[in-house]
């Protein structure tokens, strides 16, 4: 016990460094969290365009094989807690742009000068490629509601309850966006020399079961089709990132090598 205190008392840059880490890191969540209510407020107004887009799948499904297939809300309030929840996811794909600064400016002030002109480059890369992962969760929403439903018993008919069905796709939306972002970051953290690209590629292995148990946790159902659908191209862009990551660092060794060169001949 006298050690630690000890230890405390011979290291108090520490102690305050960690607490100026926390303060920041709720200084960040905070500000997010202001984002995100803002654009919820939006996204409520957005719900009905939102809810029928949605819900078109189902009913292009139902008329294309003449069947009972529709979206039911099944409790007198369950139709306000599901624009509510909808609303929140909303503002999160809406306010995007600045959570995911806020993100990127928690780790910035660790950096350099010189490596903050990163900032441009994350946000420019990060947000498009954010909806690109929704626009590609968009598209594999209609063929996931037409693998789940075709499993329905010929006579039988297929009630959606809107809870769960509004959830699976806000959530398959926002998980395939945030996808589509971590390998931004990973490239970043790299071109910073944060984690070198060998350090992403050493943990190979661990990084497929951890986008395994991401896939399935973030995917709304526990159907292995759309815990597939988002696995893929996540163990893709982890790969791809890490070649990004090494092209990078053999850039940078490229110059420096050349630098050096030129400093040797110089010194002649």
């Amino acid at each position: 016990m006298a050690s630690r205190r000890a230890a405390r008392k011979a290291n108090p840059d520490a102690r305050m460094a960690l607490r100026d880490h926390l303060v920041e890191l709720r200084k960040r969540i905070t500000r997010a969290a202001i984002g995100i209510i803002v654009g919820a407020v939006a996204g409520w107004f957005l719900y009905t365009p939102v809810y029928e887009a949605v819900q078109a799948p189902v009913l292009e499904l139902a008329a294309r094989d003449d069947a009972l297939v529709t979206v039911n809300f099944g409790g007198l309030a369950s139709a306000l807690d599901m624009q509510l929840k909808v609303a929140v996811i909303l503002g999160i794909i809406i306010s995007s742009p600045w959570w995911l600064y806020q993100l990127w400016a928690f780790v910035a002030p660790g950096m350099r000068q010189v490596e903050r002109r990163y900032t441009i480059g994350f946000m420019a890369a990060a947000v498009p490629l954010f909806f690109v992962g929704i626009s590609v969760a968009w598209f594999v929403l209609p063929q996931a509601v037409t693998i789940l439903v075709g499993f329905t018993p010929e006579g039988a008919a297929n009630v959606l309850d809107a809870q769960m069905y509004l959830t699976f796709a806000m959530r398959l939306l926002l998980a395939f966006g945030l996808a589509f972002v971590f390998p931004v970051l990973m490239v970043a953290l790299t071109w910073a020399r944060v984690v070198p690209a060998r350090v992403w590629a050493r943990g190979w292995r661990w990084a497929i079961l951890i986008i395994a148990l991401a896939a399935a946790m973030l995917t709304p159902t526990p159907d292995a089709i759309t815990m597939l659908m988002l696995a893929a191209p996540m163990t893709v862009l982890y790969f791809v990132a890490i070649g990004v990551g090494y092209l990078r660092e053999r850039q940078r060794a490229r110059k420096k090598a050349s630098e050096a060169d030129e400093e040797s001949e110089a010194g002649l």
